[in-house]
Order: C-alpha cells, then sequence, then structure tokens
C-alpha cells in the first residue's frame, strides 16, 4: 500500500500523531488503550498501513474527534483556538457540517491575535479572508481581558444602520464555529461574499427556512434573510469601541413606527421560543 492511502485518509496518520504527541502520550501507551500492538500503532502513524472501519472507530472514541476530521482535516493547521474548540466537543463533522478553518495569526509568544479589518481593508477581505498571507499583512493587537482559548477579530463598522453604535466604531466578534449555537435576538457580525461584511441582530432561521434573517437597530432598515450557503463567516458580537458618545440619533418621524415594529418582532419571537 502506498504511503498515505487513499486521497480520503489523507491527513490519519499525520492527526493521530500530532494528538498522541499533544496529550503527551507514548505509542505504548496507546496501543494498549485501544488494545493493539505497538507495530500496529506505528504502521497508521507512519502512513504504511490503513485502518479498517474498527479501528477508525477506536481512534475517534479515543481521541474524542470525529471519524470524518481525522482522515480529512490536517489538525495540526489548526490554530490553538481552534484546537482547544476541537476537544471542548466543537466538532461541527459531528454534526453534519463542514470544518470551518479560519486563516489566523499569532504573536511570537504563540497567542492568538486579534487582527483588525478596517473600512479599506473590506474589499479586499472579500477575497482574502481564507488567505493566511492576506490575514498576516492585517493590523494585530491583544486583548488581555478576553479569552485565550478563543478566536476574535474587530471590524470597522460604515452606515448608520446599527445607531445608536456610531459609524466608525470598532466592533469585536468572537469566532463562531458551530453555527447551530447562533441564539435569537444577539447581534453578529456576518461575512458573505456578496454583502461583505455586516453588523446586525440575527434569528435563526436556519432549520425551518435555510436562511438567517437579519435586523438593524435603526428601524429606517427593514429586516432582509440571507441564505445560509451564502455566509462565509460568522462572529458573536463582544464589544465595540468608538470615539464617540452614542446618541439616540433616530428621526422623530420613525419613532413610533420604530416601536411599534420592535414589540411585533419581540412578541413574535417570544410566541415561538415558547412554542419551540
Amino acid at each position: 500500500m502506498k504511503k498515505n492511502g487513499t486521497k480520503e485518509m489523507k491527513y490519519f496518520s499525520s492527526n493521530i500523531k500530532f494528538l498522541r504527541k499533544r496529550r503527551g502520550r507514548t505509542q505504548d501507551d496507546v496501543a494498549f488503550a485501544l488494545g493493539m500492538k505497538r507495530p500496529t500503532l506505528s504502521g497508521y502513524e507512519n502512513g504504511i498501513a490503513e485502518p479498517g472501519m474498527d479501528a477508525l472507530v477506536a481512534f475517534s472514541g479515543y481521541y474524542r474527534i470525529a471519524i470524518d476530521t481525522l482522515i480529512r482535516v490536517d489538525i495540526s493547521a489548526l490554530s490553538e483556538s481552534q484546537l482547544s474548540q476541537l476537544e471542548r466537543g466543537a466538532d461541527v463533522y459531528i454534526k453534519g457540517s463542514k470544518l470551518r478553518v479560519l486563516a489566523t495569526t499569532v504573536n511570537p509568544e504563540n497567542e492568538e491575535n486579534i487582527e483588525l479589518v478596517s473600512e479599506k481593508a473590506k474589499a479586499g477581505y472579500r477575497t482574502g479572508y481564507a488567505d493566511p498571507e492576506f490575514i498576516s499583512h492585517l493590523p494585530a493587537f491583544q486583548l488581555p481581558f478576553l479569552s485565550p482559548d478563543r478566536k476574535y477579530r474587530t471590524f470597522q463598522i460604515k452606515g448608520d444602520s446599527m445607531l445608536p453604535i456610531p459609524d466608525g466604531s470598532w466592533v469585536t466578534g468572537e469566532f463562531l464555529q458551530d453555527w447551530n449555537t447562533l441564539v435569537n435576538g444577539q447581534a453578529y457580525v456576518i461575512f458573505t461574499l456578496d454583502d461583505g461584511i455586516v453588523f446586525k441582530i440575527v434569528e435563526n432561521l436556519m432549520k425551518k427556512h435555510g436562511v438567517l434573517r437579519l435586523y438593524s437597530l435603526n428601524p429606517v432598515y427593514e429586516p432582509y434573510d440571507v441564505p445560509v450557503q451564502d455566509i462565509r463567516e460568522i462572529w458573536k458580537f463582544v464589544h465595540y469601541i468608538s470615539a464617540e458618545i452614542p446618541e439616540p440619533a433616530i428621526p422623530e418621524n420613525h419613532l413610533l413606527s420604530m416601536v411599534a415594529r420592535l414589540k411585533k418582532d419581540v412578541d413574535r419571537l417570544n410566541r415561538e421560543v415558547h412554542h419551540s
């Protein structure tokens, strides 16, 4: 059998070796735990033997990682925050969806950076969001009060759709690996190739209609739907930074329509929550 096996098994050997060393285990330790001989395990790790389904199930159970991830994803290429999510059980292959591997950067201490996507950089982000070289040229910084096990990125918002959050504010979001954890009524940064980067309140309609419904805080803007297949990244709102003090700059002639619309939306969401 050729080294590295079939295309479908492309990363299996390197992944099980990487995971074993990451956890400080010897080949004897893992072989004993899986009930196999050490030379057999060595053959799997060196890519000179290909495991059967029983062995794949055993490795998946031992490392608590989906078989699809073990054989199709280069786990060693994931960032520390992604590895941490994987080890905490956020393996989206188990949920039947595609693993979202994020291009990211780290500082000299191997800590995740928070990359800054300015208004000028947004156009390049549409084509370079998955390119490590493009991401590496973005300005980066650290915020010590944020979790080192999560991945964050900061985006500059444009326009008045999210007033009273001012135009030009910097919104920091936490990368959302599992989109099933979206919470209705919370704010997210949504990135699509067509619309680029938008900051909105989200209603999760993926299971019912395969879309996210996006709302603006400014009632002048009507909600609209975005098909899930068009979305490339979702970032959960953490905080924003602005040089301006927010003001409720809402035109008076829209106040009544705003109250009526928000009440209608809240009532509908409450009914759906109670009946779900």
